[in-house]
């Protein structure tokens, strides 16, 4: 796999990446809490809709899946499709540094695994 192909699948990955972690973010806002607590379905649906956590990951979303498109037209799917799994990765180690989210063995376990299976699929 040429050296620009990975760099892209690995800008578009990160990206989504980052995406959820805004998502999460935007979701634990002060402002998104209150509407969800006052149940009214228009409150939720402007503080979610406005929220700059939900506003940047719905950004990095489209400009992650514009990169996709590109890996998608100069490699075959099945070879890049895998390094999608590295976003499962960096948002479980996100995860439990920024928010406290559970990391235990069987996590750390099926993260070795996909990384492993990537590194596999990267040399083929």
């Amino acid at each position: 796999m040429p050296i620009a192909v990975l760099g892209l699948i690995l800008l578009s990955v990160t990206m989504s990446a980052v995406a959820q972690v805004l998502f999460k973010t935007g979701m634990s806002s002060g402002s998104v809490k209150q509407a969800i607590a006052s149940g009214s379905a228009v409150d939720i649906a402007l503080a979610v809709g406005l929220s700059p956590g939900i506003l940047g990951g719905l950004s990095l979303y489209g400009v992650g899946t514009i990169l996709w498109l590109g890996v998608l037209s100069r490699t075959e799917v099945s070879q890049a499709y895998p390094f999608v799994g590295l976003g499962f990765v960096f948002t479980a180690l996100v995860g439990y540094w920024l928010f406290g989210d559970t990391l235990g063995p069987a996590r750390i376990g099926g993260i070795v695994l996909v990384m492993a299976g990537i590194a596999l699929i990267a040399r083929s």
